[in-house]
């Protein structure tokens, strides 16, 4: 049995459908991500599974039982929301443990549970001061330690790290994961953020004008993306995407003479003629040996980039432009004409008239 069940939700504002009929099933122990950009509908959906949205039609079901209709206090989840949301008038002992004082919890017990969750998130010495006096990333422990004590089934996160700078936002994301790890609980997080979503989840549901365009791990979205808009989406930079046409069993790149090999795995899925649009993840070019048998693309530098772990190359093929992300002493200059190899396994085929993956 699934711990969170989501079955064909739909919602509306009027004449407007922000969700289009969403399904994902969730095991227990599970990370979701949902991601995608502003307006997708991904926090419309959480707020559905924590009870502070209603559906216009559809149903959520956590431990096999709907929760439609259930107040959001007896729905078994804790919610941790982008702004932190914490009583400036109380210390982080009693913010943390507010909702359980509220439900009646025995003084003993309460203390034992604030303590466990300050251990669990290495708060024990903020215990007795107010959030005037915490710093941002503090703060988001306290938010997350309310959570943690309520035990729940189901763990909500909208944004949670969104307010931080980038410093902080990967040691909280190492922190949220090494938690998960730990607790195991199942966990559903919100974020418009590609780099949040491949570190933490274990599924990930690229979401777009309401529907989930893919579903799938972090491996599977990222290597084998069903859509042009899950290639462009996931991964910094993103994929290169050159417009292309079948021609002789090879590749044509459209606004110049350079013709690829076709992949094998292709051969029966692209005819003669076809229009298509070839992609390959920066990350996969390289310079070019120079050796008969390896495929590649005679280019024209135009910028180069130095990132530190790596060289960003962005470059010309005819009318086109790709971005290579090559080795940091790669030895690449503006104006030069080069040739970047990639293997065929890299290569990727897109149908440009519906956007999906052959």
């Amino acid at each position: 049995m699934s711990t969170l069940e989501i079955r064909g939700i739909r919602k509306s504002y009027g004449s407007v459908e922000t969700l289009k009929g969403i399904d994902i099933a969730l095991q227990s122990g599970e990370f979701l991500v949902l991601l995608g950009s502003s307006g997708c509908g991904k926090s419309t959906l959480l707020n559905i599974i924590a009870g502070l949205a209603e559906a216009t039609s559809g149903d959520v079901l956590i431990g096999g039982r709907s929760i439609l209709g259930v107040h959001p206090k007896n729905r078994d989840i804790a919610m941790v929301f982008q702004s932190y949301a914490l009583y400036p008038n109380l210390t982080v002992r009693r913010n943390i443990g507010f909702g359980l004082e509220m439900r009646g919890v025995a003084a003993d017990e309460r203390d034992g549970a604030v303590n466990e969750a300050a251990r669990l998130l290495q708060i024990e010495a903020l215990l007795d001061r107010k959030p005037s006096q915490l710093s941002g990333g503090q703060r988001q422990r306290v938010a997350i330690g309310r959570a943690l004590v309520r035990k729940p089934r189901v763990f909500l996160f909208d944004e949670p790290l969104s307010n931080l700078d980038a410093k902080l936002r990967l040691e909280m994301r190492t922190e949220l994961k090494r938690l998960h790890q730990m607790l195991r609980t199942t966990v559903v997080y919100v974020t418009h953020d590609q780099i949040e979503a491949m570190t933490l989840a274990s599924r990930i549901a690229v979401m777009r004008d309401g529907r989930i365009e893919q579903l799938g791990t972090p491996e599977e979205i990222y290597n084998d993306p069903a859509t042009l808009y899950v290639a462009g989406f996931v991964g910094a930079p993103s994929m290169n995407m050159l417009q292309a046409t079948v021609t002789d069993g090879r590749l044509a790149i459209a606004g110049s003479d350079v013709r690829i090999p076709m992949p094998a795995r292709y051969a029966n899925a692209a005819p003669e003629g076809a229009q298509m649009v070839v992609g390959i993840r920066p990350e996969a070019l390289r310079a070019a040996t120079g050796a008969a048998a390896e495929p590649s693309l005679p280019v024209e530098i135009e910028v180069v980039e130095l990132t530190g772990p790596e060289l960003v190359t962005t470059a010309r093929i005819g009318t086109q432009r790709l971005t290579a992300s090559l080795p940091p002493r790669a030895q690449f200059a503006k104006g030069e004409q080069r040739s970047l190899a990639f293997d065929e396994a890299a290569l990727r085929l897109f149908d440009p008239s519906t956007g999906k993956a052959l």
